[in-house]
């Protein structure tokens, strides 16, 4: 008999066979039906998978939201694929995950790739599918047997992953029925006990995109049909209203329209930023340099290629270099029939992080322990080898501007500078219109540099510093630990941002990491007279300016904080006799300090208040035949039916007061 301890303390003994669905139903038959995964041993399981043991048991219903969406949306991208096979006879299935907010599965079709045309039909099968409410059956499989499967069946794509998975790993597999033609799909599961579990109604397909094979554009082109899904119409319909406003306040659309920057082919992943965007960016930069000035960081910059070899001591070719643009040490050749490189020459690598650099400048001259801390900032430019199909307009990029930053100190010291730290970035958070927002620790992965000890005590100093700072109760209310999600060479502490319309994105972070100043042999003079190593802060509060802008565009939905406004008024004319007044208003507003424009067109002023209302201008500066007499101008302000009749003057100082930076 099998010892099964349940949350509440109490043991039941249970006979081999018995699966977590069995004990429920003992339990009582409100459990029964609410029962829809188990934890064993703090591992999801599907809820028909018999015990292997003695166990701690947790059973799981649609309360436990987070279990119970991974679930729903695990089985929905399953649903899907046997959809599209009923369908599309001779479409191969590749992978079909999750996402944070839906699902997707990656087809090869027989015949053409598939189209958002194609989405209606699939929706009504998958429905079909889950009416019948088919068992999903976890089997475990030889690897012989399942490529052979595969192979019988032209999946290539399936008999290729299957062949490369390691060597005594068991290989499962889901049948959707019992049938000896029952479709079946080869997956770690868990899954639901059957499709009848999904609610019908809380799924949708949203697109299809191209993607390729294991993400390598060297590979065959498939198709990716996205969906969303939910565990009932109620949060479809929710995230559907969110998606519509979503679409009203993507940055690609608003950037376009307000002649912020543009994107195209001739340079992937690099942005083109016209002088209104770069106006948005330099107040943004010009906010970010005076706090941290205010902080007591040093500026510096560092270059931009640097030798394959520093890549190699500090960890990052090993670990990275798929990720980085390298670069032949050598002169091109210039005769059309030979190699423009020999291949024999040194590499070197555009820096896809600062941090080395950084390290290097440190190691500049001796220090002592009364000079640390040292707080070391750059605006840095940056490269990242991201594949195409992973850009998304400016928020993600292929050459990108951190606020980055990078503080050495003392074991000592090392607490007060994270608080410190934190305190910093909730300031600018706040200033920056984001008061909602959720810090989590990413805990060691299984990959990493260093030693077990040096990671308990960097996980905890973190910990504490968190807990132990300013932060606002609400805040520390939020903080969450994430297993497995930090750097190969040190936790980090993130900092998750949530929008206008409730997304979230995770943005700042600081790293607490003791392995690179040893990689790169950074060092200070303690008290005691040796050398000591500095533990180095890896630290950004807006992550990348192009995100970062990205992420504010689709915040205020263009509509910025009068600061920040590329163009914060315009003057606009009734007729024509008020020209020359109104480039005196405009002479008088520069010379104040204020962006403006005029439009002194030959329009009804009607459609000049429409027209410049959609084009997300702050304040409009009406001005007339009458207003030029009185030395006056008729003040209306985006987003308000209400109109104001001031002194030239007063109009000035009103928005002059209006348009401060936050920190002044």
């Amino acid at each position: 008999m099998f010892r099964i301890t349940l949350p509440d303390g109490s043991v039941r003994e249970v006979a081999p066979g018995t699966t977590p669905a069995d004990v429920a139903a003992a339990i009582g038959p409100g459990l029964a039906k609410a029962a829809i995964a188990a934890r064993i041993d703090g591992e999801l399981r599907d809820i028909m998978r018999p015990f292997e043991g003695d166990t701690q048991l947790a059973l799981v219903t649609s309360k436990d939201e987070a279990d119970a969406l991974e679930l729903a949306r695990h089985d929905f991208a399953h649903v899907l694929a046997e959809a599209v096979q009923h369908l599309f006879p001779g479409t191969q299935i590749t992978f079909g995950p999750s996402t944070d907010d839906g699902f997707y599965y990656d087809f090869a079709p027989k015949d053409r790739p598939f189209t958002d045309e194609d989405l209606p039909a699939i929706e009504a099968e998958m429905r079909r599918i889950i009416a019948k409410n088919e068992p999903l059956i976890r089997e475990v499989w030889s690897r012989a047997d399942l490529i052979a499967r595969w192979q019988a069946e032209g999946e290539t794509f399936k008999a290729e992953w299957a062949a490369e998975l390691p060597e005594g790993e068991e290989l499962t597999v889901y049948k959707a029925g019992n049938g000896p033609g029952a479709w079946l799909d080869m997956c770690r599961g868990p899954h639901l006990a059957s499709t009848g579990k999904l609610d019908p109604n809380a799924f949708k397909l949203t697109r299809v995109s191209g993607a390729y094979w294991r993400g390598d554009q060297k590979n065959a082109m498939l198709s990716r049909v996205y969906g969303t899904g939910w565990l009932n119409k109620k949060q479809l319909d929710a995230h559907l209203t969110m998606l519509e406003e979503a679409g009203k306040r993507d940055h690609r659309k608003i950037g376009q329209e307000m002649d912020l920057f543009h994107l195209q082919s001739e340079a992937q992943g690099s942005v083109f930023w016209h002088p209104k965007g770069f106006i948005l960016w330099r107040q943004l930069e010009a906010y970010m340099r005076r706090r941290l000035d205010a902080a007591g960081y040093a500026e510096v910059k560092t270059p931009q290629l640097m030798d394959a070899r520093q890549w190699e001591q500090s960890g990052h070719w090993g670990k990275y270099r798929e990720n980085m643009f390298v670069v032949p040490d050598e002169i091109p050749n210039t005769e059309d029939d030979a190699a423009i490189f020999s291949g024999t020459a040194d590499l070197m690598a555009l820096k896809p992080m600062n941090c080395p650099a950084h390290v290097l400048i440190f190691r500049q001259g001796i220090k002592s322990y009364r000079d640390l801390p040292i707080r070391m900032a750059e605006f840095g430019c940056c490269h990242r080898n991201e594949p195409h199909g992973a850009l998304h307009g400016i928020m993600r990029v292929r050459q990108f501007t951190q606020d980055d930053a990078h503080i050495f100190v003392r074991e000592d010291q090392l607490v007060a500078e994270v608080q410190q730290f934190c305190e910093l970035l909730d300031s600018v958070y706040r200033d920056l219109g984001f008061e909602d927002y959720a810090v989590k620790l990413a805990l060691r992965p299984d990959k990493r540099f260093g030693s077990e000890e040096m990671w308990d005590k960097a996980e905890d100093e973190l910990r504490t510093a968190v807990l132990g700072s300013s932060l606002s109760e609400s805040i520390k209310a939020k903080f969450e630990e994430l297993p497995g999600e930090g750097a190969f060479y040190a936790p980090k502490l993130e900092f998750h941002l949530t929008d206008a319309i409730g997304r979230t994105w995770q943005v700042g972070t600081i790293q607490s990491d003791r392995v690179l100043p040893e990689r790169l042999d950074a060092s200070y003079v303690g008290a005691d007279g040796e050398r000591h190593r500095p533990i180095m802060l890896h630290r950004a509060i807006l992550g990348t300016f192009e995100r970062f802008i990205g992420i504010l565009i689709e915040h205020h939905a263009g509509r910025f904080p009068l600061w920040l406004s590329p163009v914060q008024a315009v003057v606009a004319t009734i007729v024509s006799d008020a020209d020359d007044y109104a480039r005196e208003v405009a002479e008088k507003l520069k010379a104040a300090g204020i962006r403006v424009e005029t439009d002194l067109r030959n329009e009804k002023i009607n459609y000049k208040v429409r027209e410049h209302s959609l084009a997300k201008v702050p304040n409009l500066l009406v001005v007339g035949k009458r207003e030029a007499e009185e030395g006056k101008v008729a003040l209306r302000q985006l987003g308000s039916d209400r109109q104001q009749f001031l002194t030239l003057d007063d109009a000035i100082a009103m928005l002059t007061e209006a348009a401060k930076a936050p920190d002044l």
